[in-house]
């Protein structure tokens, strides 16, 4: 098979390119242009074995088809606890798991089309309970253990739970307390929190499952699963409002599969690691379904990121494939060399970056650091896939999306007063991102806003679009830019500032670390721009830094995007996966609630 150089750097000095001469098997997107030509969703259907009009179950793809194949016996999920267990989990394994949980299910009184919300840390039992709800032909709704009452609450009522899925300790931290404010919710059924483990007496008002899971069959025949059939209930993380309830169907498996095939490259043998939680859309989708998809190893953590222990696991799991958030990579930068030097991660071939846009200074980093470029991509809870990609097979532009994949058509689009959409089509276009309707993963509602649904769809001459609410630049080689949301714009003066133009200008400070910056209502402009910063260790807030930032600013960006007022801040608010949530800045910056 031909070899190609790990990376072909847009731009970079002879220094840089001589550091990567490491070779890797040829990319399975080597020849782009062919491949958006020839590309047709036929080709994820008959991967999988898929009759074109046929029945379509995420489990039975993700799973099954693997357990009665010849990797059955493949390891598909390492465990890794946080007290140092360890469990190895067969393809076969887990399909008889995933069956004992949907006989499980239908005993609890869950019928199709119900919706099972699941409340638990990263354990066996939570894939298999996933896997087994989709057998089950129910709703799974998974939610991230680490939420606080109140976002909990909002989701469990919004999404109205009768049933919920979590372990003892879940319960008793989170969801008793709530208990009162939920009156429709109707049984809550408690896993173990280890193996073969379960509730000695489970709380009342709790059902534990460890005995029924012990005694039900470990066969279950999962009844036709239409494409359309509802499979996922995710909530949006809240970065830039309030959660929304987002629908999925099965049929979203075709491009999870081609999720794997294009932007992860994945191919017989990987070892993947995501360390966002599955109970947000990335780490299910993109860490979870899409390697099960490919009869790939998913190594799943119990243990929250550190950067001493991720090392460890990239280096003693022998990780390919690591599916990560510009958060984990900030905290190993941060973290300094000290770690690093001693790992050594020769089967590392690829590491992808989600959930925020990650700039560029993390690209050089993973080049000196880990000997590889971090390679990022955009997706959101709606598209449910990974839509712009850098991928190994194209040059990596530090700072930029990627491209649009084969079978992805993406667009610029301003929206214009009165409910009408302009197409850009000129080089160095800037606007709102819009893609092409149509994808298989693209989301069929939101729960409860129908409204709010349709008004995400705009008829334009490139026909229905999907207007995704972040604003880009597309550059003059078709790759796209993040430059914020549409609606974290700043109108000042009668222009339009990007946010992120303004923080990465602050982050090219030797002294600033992080920055966030925003609009504050101005009598003359309109809006003015604010930004807070947090600084690198050793620097201190004074004055004279502020005086010194605000120059170094204004001198990058002219007085038009310059901010006019400067705040040093202790540190800013993220979401897990690594999203800055400016809405709380704003809030914070007026001295308002969050």
């Amino acid at each position: 098979m031909t070899s190609v150089p790990v990376l072909r750097l847009h731009g970079a000095d002879e220094r840089i390119r001589k550091r990567v001469g490491e070779l890797v098997v040829e990319p399975h997107l080597l020849d782009w242009d062919s491949a958006c030509a020839t590309f047709r969703w036929d080709q994820a259907r008959r991967a999988m074995g898929v009759l074109p009009d046929g029945a379509l179950n995420l489990a039975q793809l993700a799973l099954d088809r693997h357990a009665d194949g010849p990797h059955g016996d493949r390891v598909a999920v390492r465990w890794l606890g946080a007290d140092g267990r360890r469990q190895r989990i067969t393809y076969r394994d887990l399909r008889e798991r995933s069956n004992r949980f949907a006989n499980v299910l239908e005993l609890a009184g869950l019928r199709h089309g119900d919706t099972l919300f699941v409340l638990a840390p990263r354990l066996p039992a939570l894939v298999a309970a996933v896997l087994g709800g989709f057998k089950a032909g129910l709703v799974v709704a998974p939610l991230h253990p680490q939420l606080g009452p109140e976002p909990l609450a909002t989701r469990l009522e919004r999404g109205g739970c009768r049933v919920l899925l979590t372990t003892e300790a879940l319960y008793r931290s989170s969801v008793q307390p709530l208990r009162a404010r939920l009156p429709g919710l109707e049984q809550v059924l408690l896993v173990g929190e280890g193996p073969d483990t379960g509730a000695a007496m489970p709380p009342e008002g709790t059902m534990d499952l460890a005995p029924l899971l012990r005694e039900v069959s470990a066969q279950f025949t999962a009844p036709p699963t239409a494409p359309e059939q509802l499979a996922l209930l995710q909530f949006t993380s809240g970065a830039t409002g309030r959660p929304k309830g987002v629908l999925h169907a099965h049929q979203a498996a075709l491009s999870l599969w081609m999720t794997g095939h294009q932007a992860l490259d994945l191919r017989d043998g990987d070892v993947v690691w995501c360390t966002a939680e599955p109970g947000d859309f990335g780490g299910l989708g993109h860490g979870v379904i899409t390697p099960l998809l490919h009869g790939v190893t998913v190594v799943l953590d119990e243990a929250g990121f550190d950067p001493a222990r991720g090392y460890d696991i990239l280096q003693q799991q022998g990780v390919t494939v690591w599916v990560t958030t510009p958060m984990a990579i900030r905290q190993l930068m941060h973290a300094g060399p000290a770690l690093q030097v001693p790992h050594r991660c020769p089967r590392l071939r690829l590491v992808t970056s989600f959930g925020e846009a990650l700039g560029a200074q993390p690209v050089w980093w993973g080049l000196e650091a880990l000997g590889l470029p971090i390679h990022d991509q955009w997706w959101q809870t709606e598209s449910g896939a990974v839509m712009i990609a850098n991928t190994p097979g194209l040059d990596i532009k530090p700072g930029a999306m990627g491209r649009p994949l084969p079978g992805v058509e993406a667009f610029v689009v301003l929206r214009r007063p009165g409910g009408g959409v302009e197409v850009l089509c000129t080089p160095e276009a800037e606007g709102e991102l819009a893609l092409r309707s149509g994808w298989p993963s693209l989301f069929r509602g939101y729960l409860g806003e129908d409204a709010g649904y349709r008004h995400c769809f705009a008829r334009t001459t490139a026909g229905e679009l999907y207007l995704t609410g972040d604003c880009v630049r597309r550059d003059a080689d078709g790759y796209y830019w993040f430059t914020g949301h549409a609606q974290d714009l700043i109108r000042s003066g009668g222009q339009s500032i990007a946010p992120r133009e303004v923080e990465a200008v602050l982050v090219d400070h030797p002294a600033v670390r992080d920055a966030a910056a925003i609009g504050r209502p101005d009598p003359v402009l309109g809006e003015a721009v604010e930004v807070f910063v947090t600084l690198n260790p050793g620097c201190t807030a004074s004055d004279a830094l502020r005086v010194e930032l605000l120059a170094h600013a204004r001198q990058w960006l002219g007085p038009m995007a310059a901010p006019h007022r400067l705040e040093f801040a202790s540190h800013l608010p993220y979401t897990r996966d690594g999203r800055l949530m400016r809405r709380l800045v704003r809030l914070q910056a007026l001295g308002l609630p969050a």
